[in-house]
């Protein structure tokens, strides 16, 4: 088993793979700060200055200390239970701005990657319908028990 394993992480792929999943988690932290400190403001500035952090809904009760707060980070640590459909939309931004980039770059490399040759536009004769076809061939032209040859 871990001579398995020592030939799994061997063949490269764990590797590329550690470092997709390190690139990706950086990559989501770009793509957050994008959101939350660009994209939103600017989104909330436009609906007059709305902060869609602070978009929720409390469904339980809140304790006396942070009655009447509209944190909704400091409402959630309380545990207050929390609709929290701000949080939400900004999650839902977040992952459509990570699918855009994911997209022209996947579009990107289709791109430059060689396009595979194209087959022949005559349809391949299967190897087994070639030999029966010289087997054949081969009949006709032995010679039959008068010594002619069957013409078939």
């Amino acid at each position: 088993m871990f001579k398995e394993f020592k030939a799994f992480i061997a063949r490269g792929n764990v590797l590329d793979l550690a470092v997709a999943v390190i690139i990706g988690a950086a990559f989501g932290k770009i793509v957050s700060s994008l959101t939350d400190d660009v994209i939103m403001p600017v989104i909330g500035r436009i609906l007059g200055g709305l902060d869609f952090s602070s978009y929720f809904v409390v469904l339980g009760k809140v304790p006396a200390a942070l009655a009447g707060s509209s944190d909704y980070a400091a409402l959630k640590k309380a545990g207050v239970p929390l609709f929290g459909y701000g949080a939400f939309l900004t999650a839902a931004v977040n992952f459509l701005i990570v699918a855009f980039i994911i997209f022209l770059i996947v579009r990107g490399v289709h791109r430059l990657m060689p396009k595979p040759p194209e087959t022949p536009s005559e349809p391949v004769e299967p190897a087994d319908v070639t030999l029966l076809r010289e087997i054949r061939d081969e009949l006709k032209r032995r010679p039959t028990s008068s010594g002619v040859v069957d013409r078939m």
